[in-house]
């Protein structure tokens, strides 16, 4: 049940400017945005002095792992670490078991999140070798896009034939998001170093084996073939500097074809970090060189890359403790991505207008999201106040993520995330949780 609430005196962040002022919020969308308003009778408020009033993120890639790796994580678990971590909406990837390849399997995680997902969600369709008529049906309006995944998947969500990606590429006018890493470097690459090794590979040899050659020789593959069929191309987890060249930023966002995500991992660690954090920075693609972690920035800050995300992608500590062959990649970090991205502010890497626009009006804008990812009147309430002066340290006992470790265990940040509100309900407050409401399904302007 949604209350009106005034937040008052926030440092406001919206659309490239900062300034102080206060917000109504009534039922679930921003009645009001000024310098002063006066509450009314029944008006919860809250003083927000000192603190930022970002637009809730919106994270456009994550793991949730439901249905089917439940012993990983869930939609409710993890749509709590996200609220916790600013993360108002996300968009969800296909490969939980069973793979989101057929329409109603696709439903089946709608519904599951409409009961459980306490954040704004929608999911992604997986395209296959041999889906492209289902793949057709996915309705634009109600269904974030189309994921494949050009590397580093199982079963049969590889999709490695060029035929039936040059006719997916040309069939939908669907946003396309994929993972692009080439296969047959990767396993030549394995093979070496098990041929040295054996299965317990050092994990230095990890960003070797999953190199920049496997990222680029994928990833420019993908933009050639979206060139030459005008497909709405967007892609995830950039690892390589070399790679940045790809995109370009001589026009606005909103008539790129091609766009491009870069994920905080790959922002904050580098290959000096896997001797402390060994297989629980363990990611695919790799983290990389420091010199790549700088050019990622670079072409950040040049807009050149548009999004900034997690890849949230849980596992159980004993999957990840094992040694190099079976340790399987990827890591939690919903909770944690906006808070490691403040600390980027406080240190002068990024301004905070720069990091609300890549991690709140891009999403919403290359997504085409329906009324998000932005403070302004007759939008939803999707809000997040961020006390930027109280110090909070990440500990085993205060991580929320199911599998309940975190690859920023022992790290002090700087700031806090006291409040999100999602579609008007104050779903977090100070550590407390509003469970009784639900997120609602992302529409898309389309």
């Amino acid at each position: 049940m949604n209350t009106t609430t005034l937040i008052q005196n926030a440092q406001i962040v919206n659309e490239g400017s900062v300034f102080t002022g206060d917000v109504l919020i009534e039922n679930n969308s921003i009645k009001q945005i000024a310098e002063k308003i006066n509450p009314l009778t029944n008006t919860t408020v809250i003083d927000a002095k000192g603190s930022y009033l970002i637009p809730g993120v919106i994270d456009d890639q994550v793991h949730f792992r439901e249905p089917g790796l439940t012993q990983k994580a869930n939609i409710a678990t993890e749509s709590k670490a996200a609220i916790a971590g600013g993360i108002t909406s996300f968009i969800e990837m296909p490969n939980t078991i069973p793979q989101a390849t057929t329409q109603e399997l696709l439903e089946d995680k709608f519904v599951i999140a409409s009961n459980s997902s306490y954040a704004n969600y929608s999911f992604m369709f997986g395209g296959t070798n041999d889906n492209l008529e289902e793949l057709l049906k996915t309705n634009p309006k109600n269904v974030a896009g189309i994921k494949l995944f050009l590397g580093s998947s199982t079963g049969n969500m590889l999709v490695d034939n060029e035929e039936v990606l040059e006719n997916i590429f040309s069939s939908t006018k669907m946003l396309i998001s994929v993972h692009c890493e080439d296969e047959a470097t990767i396993r030549k690459n394995t093979a070496h170093y098990k041929a040295i090794y054996g299965d317990d590979i050092p994990l230095k040899f990890h960003p070797i084996i999953r190199s920049e050659e496997a990222c680029y020789l994928s990833s420019s593959k993908a933009i050639e073939l979206a060139k030459k069929t005008g497909a709405r191309l967007h892609v995830f987890h950039l690892s390589t500097e070399k790679e940045t060249h790809l995109f370009r930023n001589d026009i606005p966002l909103e008539e790129k074809q091609i766009t491009a995500e870069v994920c905080v991992h790959h922002l904050w660690f580098s290959d000096e970090d896997y001797d402390t954090k060994g297989t629980h920075i363990k990611w695919n693609p790799a983290v990389k060189t420091a010199d790549d972690r700088a050019g990622l920035w670079k072409a950040l800050l040049d807009d050149r890359l548009d999004i900034i995300a997690t890849d949230h992608a849980p596992h159980t500590l004993a999957e990840k403790d094992n040694i190099y062959t079976k340790a399987p990649s990827g890591g939690p970090l919903v909770q944690h991505a906006l808070n490691a991205i403040l600390e980027k502010v406080k240190d002068g890497t990024i301004s905070i207008e720069k990091a609300v626009e890549k991690m709140c009006h891009n999403p919403a804008k290359i997504f085409k999201i329906n009324n998000r990812g932005f403070i302004r009147e007759g939008y939803y309430a999707d809000l997040v106040l961020i006390d930027a002066n109280k110090p909070n340290t990440v500990t085993k006992e205060n991580i929320l993520y199911k599998c309940g470790w975190s690859p920023f265990e022992g790290t002090e940040f700087s700031s806090t995330i006291t409040h999100t509100f999602v579609n008007g309900n104050l779903m977090y407050d100070n550590g407390n949780f509003n469970e009784e409401i639900k997120g609602e399904r992302l529409l898309f302007n389309r």
